[in-house]
């Protein structure tokens, strides 16, 4: 009698089991391997974000047009003039700059100077 319900118990119970639990693994491989293939794409996605990206300042690199150069330029002139040629030189006056021309100078004065700066920060902040 024990023998007639271990084996009763034995076969299709422990044989659902054991098909339960594959089928549990075969699922687990499917959403296994859909993961994988999420991520692979995800760090593809991410590795063509870094090289347009490199491939942007690689391009921006070198030219001397660019907006925010070209305004550098036109204030390292004019305090130059200012500095060298009327303080240190004593050969000419300069008119101060006001309203808008002020502003404008020291903007970009302050950008050339803190931009380093708020990138690393930014980098930082990044991580």
């Amino acid at each position: 009698m024990w023998m007639t319900i271990i084996s009763f118990l034995g076969g299709p119970v422990i044989k659902g089991l054991i098909d339960a639990y594959q089928a549990k693994l075969k699922a687990g491989n499917v959403e296994s391997k859909i993961a994988s293939d999420l991520a692979a794409t995800e760090i593809a996605a991410q590795t063509a974000e870094t090289r347009a990206q490199t491939q942007y300042r690689i391009a921006e690199i070198g030219h001397p047009w660019e907006p925010d150069k070209l305004m550098g330029y036109f204030v390292a002139i004019y305090f130059g003039k200012l500095l060298i040629w009327d303080k240190v030189l004593g050969l000419g006056t300069t008119d101060p700059l006001a309203g808008f021309a002020a502003i404008t100078a020291n903007l970009v004065v302050s950008f050339y100077f803190a931009k380093r700066g708020f990138e690393n920060v930014a980098r930082i902040i990044k991580r």
